[in-house]
């Protein structure tokens, strides 16, 4: 018995509603189906459908069975295609879509190290601080900050980036060290409103969350950088954001064993059945760059 023809048999009776309707889609005769679906059920062991004259409906083992055979029938197309993608040279359209700051930083020169290895691709790149429907917005892939929930997306894992409290060595000298997060109640705060739209600042252990009370809020991390590399007071930034300054020794962390859990960093596509060359291409490189950052 060719198994995953069974299975394919299978699961298009199923979807189909009948044996009669399977045969049509599949090209087959009625006999054949019947036969294929018996056969399968042999082999399992178990009745996969409750067959009348009329209809035919799922028994619980064949729910089950047929929930797996999708997946393995939809792994087994997507390993066909990505061999078949990457027999093709990218060339036309690639739509993508990542956080500003950090498409800024990190995923504008990974787009132009694509477009020098594929000049024949035409990237639209959209740095934009919000979740995108990819189906919708017609974006081939995009890179994710966040913990992701469930979807039919594709998702990639390529790092992490955490919350950081941090502030200039000067400032700590002046105004001393935070020894825990309700000490920030005494401190100047600088608020990137890109990562605490509510004064509130996130961490490990109770409270959970931190009312802040700052001398300046704004919607760019780079000014809120620049207000706490002046001396201005402490702010809480993603890693990735201030990772410059922190190496150069410009701003100090404080509060580092409340840190709350690291982010995920995901780079994100339709199902694999619907990858082109170009994402294909791009996610690869993409993501071993990131890897290494």
């Amino acid at each position: 018995m060719d198994k995953l023809r069974a299975m394919e048999t299978f699961v298009r009776i199923v979807e189909s509603g009948s044996l009669t309707a399977a045969a049509e889609a599949l090209q087959l005769s009625g006999p054949s189906v019947v036969r294929s679906l018996a056969a399968l059920e042999r082999e399992v062991g178990v009745r996969l459908l409750q067959r009348t004259t009329r209809r035919s409906s799922l028994t619980d083992e064949g729910r089950e069975y047929y929930d797996r055979c999708r997946r393995v029938l939809a792994e087994v197309e997507a390993a066909d295609a990505v061999l078949t993608a990457r027999q093709l040279e990218p060339s036309g359209r690639l739509r993508l879509t990542a956080p500003a700051a950090f498409g800024r930083m990190h995923v504008t020169p990974l787009v132009c190290a694509f477009m020098a290895r594929y000049p024949a691709v035409e990237v639209e790149l959209l740095l934009l601080d919000r979740v995108v429907d990819l189906i919708e917005e017609g974006i081939d892939a995009a890179v994710r900050i966040a913990q992701l929930a469930e979807s039919s997306l594709v998702a990639v894992r390529v790092g992490q980036t955490r919350r950081v409290v941090c502030a200039s060595p000067r400032y700590i000298n002046k105004s001393g060290m935070p020894e825990a997060p309700g000490d920030l109640i005494q401190h100047r705060c600088i608020v990137f409103t890109g990562l605490a739209a509510n004064n509130e600042w996130s961490f490990t252990g109770r409270p959970a969350r931190v009312a802040v009370h700052p001398v300046l809020r704004t919607n760019q991390f780079d000014v809120a950088i620049d207000a706490c590399l002046q001396g201005l007071g402490c702010g809480q930034f993603l890693s990735y954001q201030v990772e410059g300054p922190i190496r150069a020794g410009k701003l100090r962390t404080v509060l580092d064993d409340f840190s709350p859990p690291p982010v995920p960093i995901h780079i994100v596509y339709p199902h694999a059945r619907l990858l082109s060359p170009n994402v294909r291409a791009f996610v690869d490189l993409a993501s071993a760059r990131l890897r290494a950052l």
